[in-house]
């Protein structure tokens, strides 16, 4: 049994009608969950090459029950074929209800599980903004968003007020996955348990209040605001929801949800659909495309054409690094720090790809060196292996038709160019 606050139970036993079989759920060990990552493979082929048992969650189509440990350090997960997230915390995303083509932010995104779900919805479509104000989050952030190949994110690392002075009604859709006190992960991560007191339930409501009313400013009229937490707190959760609608009249509740653990198979979430009135829509200029060194244009178009078969647009340089950008780019004086696909860096007059562009490459778009499981397990340890002997030049290691990263291939041996930071 896990030894929680006794300031928390208290509240709990006032406020759950079942309060022993909330107190049971705690004898069971977490519930644990993958999301197939359909920008890549679609659902029922994932379930042919799947390395786990497979169990339906009912509130997200592409997220299954799974056992066993070791969920992250399986090729599959390297290959971005599948996001490990805990199965409650996938009951938001699919609430924001977003469309192909819109404009969808993630206020609070690391480390990335809510974001990169919704950029499924999109498929490719419209832009995402992936938002998270700690800076080395923000990192793990960019990494996760990587490894499922999303070319349509821009990853920023502000504060709150800060986008809400750069986009003011500018997005269709925000989800507001607020920092919380966390009661959802005592079981999960026990180190959540010292940290808990009813002071930091206090903070962390007053942050989420401001939070919120930095989402109202940036979300369009007609609009759709989710809000969610993974606490079980009424003033963190229902009573932020109250307290959002008086402050903001023009908004309107379409439904509230609190999961408890010993109602669902989670850990327990709580989520909140809100729409906000109007029929406004601010558009920003676009961020031109530049690169001030032509030369370097000339670089990458000859690797392109030399190495893939599908051509990267909207090229924008930073320093010695390229980048594909969103079409739907704006301007913006936020710290960005990546948008759309990192194609890769110049170095002594030769264009290196990134790991970032090989992640969001399809068969076909590039040769794809398919390797065995023990093969692709040795490429993601960092060491090279044989292959064809007429194999030049830069190559994709592949796993079951999907990217792992860049290799370079000669006299029948494929040197590994798979980032050191991510190597197992």
């Amino acid at each position: 049994m896990v030894d929680l606050p006794q300031e928390f139970l208290e509240r709990m036993k006032s406020e759950v009608a079942d309060f022993n079989g909330f107190l049971k759920s705690y004898l069971s060990p977490p519930e644990k969950a993958i999301r197939v990552n359909t920008l890549k493979i679609p659902v029922e082929e994932f379930k042919k090459i799947s390395p786990f048992d497979l169990e339906p969650v009912p509130w997200e189509s592409s997220a299954f029950y799974v056992s066993g440990e070791g969920l992250g350090k399986t090729v599959h997960h390297a290959a971005g074929l599948y996001y490990v997230q805990e199965p409650s915390a996938a009951v938001a995303a699919p609430k924001l209800e977003v469309k192909h083509g819109e404009r969808v932010l993630d206020l609070c995104s690391a480390p990335g599980g809510k974001g990169t779900q919704l950029a499924q919805y999109l498929n490719g479509g419209g832009i995402i903004f992936l938002n998270e104000i700690n800076f080395s989050r923000a990192k793990i952030l960019c990494s996760n968003a990587e490894r499922m190949g999303i070319k349509n994110a821009v990853i920023t690392c502000a504060a709150p007020r800060s986008l809400a002075e750069n986009f003011e009604e500018y997005f269709d859709k925000i989800l507001v996955d607020a920092p919380c006190s966390g009661e959802g992960m005592f079981k999960k991560e026990e180190a959540a348990i010292p940290e808990w007191s009813l002071e930091n339930v206090e903070k962390c409501a007053a942050r989420q209040k401001d939070i919120l009313d930095c989402a109202y400013l940036m979300l369009k009229g007609g609009g759709r605001l989710v809000y969610s937490t993974c606490t079980f707190a009424r003033d963190e959760d229902e009573g932020q929801v109250e307290k959002f609608l008086s402050a903001h009249p023009d908004c309107r509740l379409i439904e509230m949800h609190k999961l408890l653990p010993h109602e669902i198979r989670g850990e327990g979430h709580f989520v909140a659909v809100i729409e906000k009135d109007g029929k406004t829509r601010r558009d920003l200029p676009l961020l031109t495309p530049f690169v001030k060194d032509k030369k370097f244009v000339s670089l990458y178009r000859e690797w392109e054409r030399s190495t893939l078969s599908v051509n990267f647009e909207n090229l924008y340089a930073v320093g010695d690094t390229l980048y594909s950008l969103p079409n739907e780019m704006p301007k913006t004086s936020v710290q960005t720090l990546r948008a759309g696909v990192r194609l890769g860096e110049f170095v002594n007059g030769r264009f290196n790809p990134s790991h970032s562009l090989a992640m969001c490459l399809k068969k076909g778009e590039a040769d794809f060196i398919e390797l065995d499981e023990p093969t692709a397990i040795k490429y993601l340890r960092g060491q090279i292996f044989d292959c064809d002997q007429n194999l030049k030049g830069w190559k994709i290691a592949a796993f079951c038709g999907f990217p792992l990263g860049w290799c370079k291939a000669s006299g029948g041996v494929a040197k590994n160019h798979l980032p050191k930071g991510i190597r197992i």
